[in-house]
């Protein structure tokens, strides 16, 4: 009786203390509105929508739906109850309008930079904290000319091979010989090795079974409510990026020293190498700790977006016997043109056909990515709503590619 006395006053000091931090940014003064002397405007509203909770608003509800589908339902619920292509709530400590339609995804890709930018909620920038002197938008610009390399359509070609091999030696060491295998947490292994190997070079299985552990505490504290108490997501995701920064920059160290000793090579063939001889406009080296930021930012987008999207594949395949006969039968042809010992290239690739189109369908119903956040840069009126400035957006796939105006019969694989 007495521990459930106390954990009722834990909930009430919490409660009393978000609602004081919650109205005192409401008691902030506001940045003044770009439209305020635009006569036309005066009769545009915000788009409808309640915020919810103080402090917490409404992320709290998509939690309570659980993680599969939870943003999904969230979102067609609020579609059917404004009948409105977009609608303003609070999620993760911000005002934030949901955009639910092609035609608004399209219109803040085409403003980009203009009338919003990117936006990252509040954990990602203390998960990952930033002593970097680039903007947002410098950072991913400079991250993608880094890793082009790697990621452009010519070079991932020569490393078809190189995935098959990962692949062939994770399903002999997991998969071959076993009554019943876990999906989710194998593919999430084998993701995670793959970025490992070609972000890093790391070969050691002890090294990165720690390196997941900590990659995977990480992940469950980004979308979370930012409460740093022992315990708590966010505190678990805290400790993890921090000793995540203290082995990566370890690892930076020591690199630079086989480098100038000349035991390895400058032009070592990993993300790695090309990351340490970034320098800043003026010529000085990145920091230890921005390099482990990138570096961790770069295995975590590799690692969270492929191991899902094998999870689903293997999911249909096994609810639609039909489809995997298809899939199986174009596999075994394509296996049957290698050698014993002979790894898959490109040209290989570019027959599997049906397989592709079975990820595309599969990228469609359950997409990996939920979408990604804009913050407005100045007011501006969208679809008969204004969206003031400072609000931030949130664009997604969950509700678009399952419109019917598209896609005749949606929820049909």
């Amino acid at each position: 009786m007495e521990a459930f006395i106390h954990f009722l006053l834990l909930l009430v000091i919490l409660f009393t203390s978000f609602t004081l931090c919650y109205f005192s940014f409401l008691c902030k003064p506001k940045p003044k509105s770009t439209f305020q002397n635009i006569d036309a405007t005066e009769s545009l509203q915000v788009p409808p929508g309640s915020t919810g909770w103080p402090f917490v608003g409404e992320t709290l509800e998509i939690v309570s739906l659980g993680k599969k589908g939870a943003l999904e339902k969230f979102i067609s619920d609020r579609i059917n109850k404004y009948s409105s292509k977009l609608f303003k709530t609070s999620y993760l400590g911000e005002t934030m309008v949901f955009i639910c339609s092609a035609e608004g995804n399209k219109f803040l890709f085409s403003n980009e930079n203009k009338l919003v930018q990117s936006w990252l909620p509040g954990n990602f920038h203390k998960i990952f904290p930033n002593s970097d002197k680039t903007t947002m938008v410098d950072e991913t610009m400079r991250m993608r000319k880094i890793i082009s390399a790697f990621t452009g359509p010519a070079a991932l070609q020569n490393f078809v091979g190189f995935f098959d091999a990962v692949a062939k030696e994770h399903l002999l060491k997991y998969w071959d010989c076993e009554q019943q295998v876990k999906v989710q947490p194998l593919a999430e292994k084998f993701t995670f090795t793959l970025a490992c190997r070609l972000i890093l070079n790391i070969h050691d299985s002890g090294i990165m079974e720690e390196l997941e552990k900590l990659f995977n505490s990480l992940l469950s504290g980004l979308i979370s409510l930012p409460i740093n108490l022992p315990g708590t997501r966010y505190n678990r995701a805290l400790k993890a990026s921090k000793e995540l920064r203290k082995r990566f920059e370890a690892m930076i160290r020591q690199r630079r020293i086989d480098v100038q000793e000349k035991k390895k090579s400058e032009s070592k063939e990993d993300i790695f190498s090309l990351l340490l001889q970034e320098k800043y406009k003026d010529g000085e080296n990145v920091s230890e700790s921005d390099l482990a930021n990138k570096i961790t930012g770069l295995i975590l987008a590799a690692h969270i977006s492929a191991s899902p999207t094998i999870v689903s594949i293997i999911k249909f395949l096994a609810e639609l016997p039909h489809v995997y006969e298809g899939v199986l039968q174009e596999q075994t042809e394509i296996a049957k043109s290698k050698g014993p010992e002979e790894l898959l290239n490109f040209e290989d690739i570019r027959k599997m056909k049906y397989s592709w189109n079975v990820a595309s369908e599969v990228l469609r119903l359950q997409p990996p990515n939920f979408g990604t956040f804009r913050e407005a840069l100045t007011d501006f009126e969208h679809n008969g709503f204004i969206i003031p400035k400072g609000w931030k957006l949130h664009w997604g796939p969950l509700v678009t590619q399952k419109n019917p105006e598209y896609f005749p019969n949606p929820e049909k694989f």
